[in-house]
């Protein structure tokens, strides 16, 4: 990757991942996350690919709350990965340790690097729905509820070459 691009993590649903194969572009509705300034002054011992796991995990977490917003969308958390123009990505959290960052447009198809999927796998689709079911009381400060939302993260999510993404939607 160039060091004038940004590896870019974008939280996702399977719609929202056909709508980028639809219309050729993601259009952001909220922050995404990025390895910012404030990430590695937190996680200083961190490498780069510490730093870019942290921010995917997060992105990662931050697709729960889209599924939950979605209740037809099949319980599989999205993470797309995009390579921006530095200049395109804007870091928003002011506290230690944030790697929320907002985009100045859309992202093109062709910016898009990878894309991450939970699995077909009946246990996932079963954990990623009580986390998405959950998630309310987790954020509302019930312990047990943030345990079954934490449980989500069990589960890697699998990776896909863009190339794949009408394999990967229309398997689906």
């Amino acid at each position: 990757m160039a060091d004038d691009l940004t590896r870019v993590y974008l939280p996702g649903t399977l719609p929202r991942l056909a709508t980028l194969r639809r219309d050729g572009q993601w259009v952001p509705d909220g922050p995404a996350h990025a390895v910012t300034p404030s990430l590695r002054e937190w996680y200083r011992e961190g490498d780069t690919e510490e730093l870019e796991y942290a921010a995917f995990t997060r992105a990662a977490q931050a697709a729960l709350p889209l599924l939950h917003a979605d209740p037809g969308a099949p319980p599989r958390r999205v993470v797309v990965c995009a390579d921006l123009p530095a200049g395109t990505v804007h870091p928003t959290g002011p506290e230690l340790g944030a790697s929320t960052v907002t985009l100045t447009g859309p992202v093109p198809l062709a910016a898009v690097a990878a894309v991450h999927v939970d699995g077909t796998d009946e246990a996932v689709a079963r954990d990623v729905a009580a986390a998405v079911a959950a998630l309310p009381a987790a954020q509302a400060g019930d312990a047990d509820a943030r345990f079954t939302v934490d449980g989500a993260e069990d589960h890697e999510l699998a990776w896909y070459d863009v190339v794949e993404l009408d394999h990967l939607l229309d398997g689906t």
